[in-house]
């Protein structure tokens, strides 16, 4: 039976760069029993090289069941290209073709993507475009109401479910109004409790009843909830998100990579207080390099008693249930 220092690598989702892992990223990979691969558009030059790629990530796996994620929301954030896996935005769907249309597409690119090995999409961005200088949201998102947004998210979820690809509901608590990219840095929005009931809520309680596997949060301060970052708050996470909205599937962190994450520290530091925050899910991009330091920093604060096995245990349970599903599909 595998120790908890054996399976720290299960909380943990890495990219790569290149065409193809590189083997030094295959043996971490392998070695650390790493829990999943998330895919780039340098990843996913052809059809047939994202085959190869989850072929290759599913040999390495300890498990043989590693989360194969990638963003595959439509528009200008699709990983791979071309019929039928490219959609188009959420935008052009909400004020051009309609739910009918973005379920028949959506549906495809969804089952093309189970064929292909992929079995996470980062998708569907719940967020609402209450902000027309949100330069990050532009396009993808399905409207300015919850309303609005709501129909094309549980479609989204209820596809993803018969296709056999877990869901991801983003950008929790509400990324909307925010005008700055997390990308480039922490954004700031300064919405309060009872907006967020009446606006952003709506959307992830619709999509959680819907029966969406995972809440990805973003690197956003919200100084009318807490003072730390949703990443780093256990307001967000464990208040609004587990006892608020009863969520008890996997949450999962945006890249802590990300400029917007820096405001927690070096990237070690960043993983830990994430993961105390109530994350399952460590997310990091293609610096494998970072991402190696910081699975090294947290073994080490395991071992150095700052983070308790009761704690892995609990995210850990929460993968296995999801990695369960991929094992046997038929029961999703």
């Amino acid at each position: 039976m595998k120790t908890i220092n054996e399976l720290i690598g299960q909380l943990f989702i890495i990219g790569f760069k290149g065409e193809v892992p590189p083997s030094s990223f295959l043996n971490f990979f392998s070695e650390e029993k790493i829990g999943g691969a998330i895919l780039f558009k340098d990843n996913c030059k052809t059809h047939e090289q994202v085959q190869k790629n989850c072929e290759l990530l599913t040999t390495a796996s300890s498990d043989k069941h590693p989360f194969i994620a990638i963003d595959q929301e439509g528009g200008r954030v699709c990983r791979i290209f071309g019929s039928p896996v490219e959609i188009a935005s959420a935008k052009t769907y909400a004020e051009s073709y309609g739910l009918s249309r973005f379920s028949d597409d959506y549906s495809r690119s969804m089952l093309y993507l189970e064929s292909l090995g992929v079995n996470m999409n980062l998708a569907p961005v719940c967020d609402i475009f209450v902000n027309d200088s949100n330069s990050c949201l532009d396009g993808r998102c399905f409207g300015k109401t919850a309303d609005e947004v709501v129909p094309f998210i549980t479609k989204a979820v209820t596809i993803a479910k018969k296709s056999r690809v877990l869901s991801c509901l983003k950008h929790f608590p509400g990324l909307g109004a925010a005008a700055i990219d997390p990308h480039k840095e922490t954004t700031v929005s300064s919405y309060d409790e009872s907006t967020w009931e009446q606006r952003e809520r709506i959307v992830f309680e619709k999509g959680i009843a819907s029966g969406a596997d995972m809440v990805m949060t973003t690197h956003i301060k919200l100084p009318k909830f807490d003072s730390e970052i949703a990443t780093g708050s256990q307001v967000i996470v464990e208040r609004l998100l587990r006892q608020r909205l009863l969520f008890n599937g996997v949450v999962i962190t945006d890249d802590l990579q990300m400029q917007g994450a820096d405001c927690l520290g070096e990237i070690g530091e960043r993983t830990i207080k994430a993961f105390l925050a109530g994350h399952d899910l460590l997310l990091f991009g293609q610096n494998t390099d970072s991402a190696m330091e910081a699975f090294e920093h947290f073994r080490g604060a395991y071992k150095r008693g700052e983070i308790s096995e009761e704690r892995i245990k609990k995210s850990l349970e929460r993968i296995s249930a999801l990695k369960f599903k991929i094992a046997n599909s038929v029961l999703f």
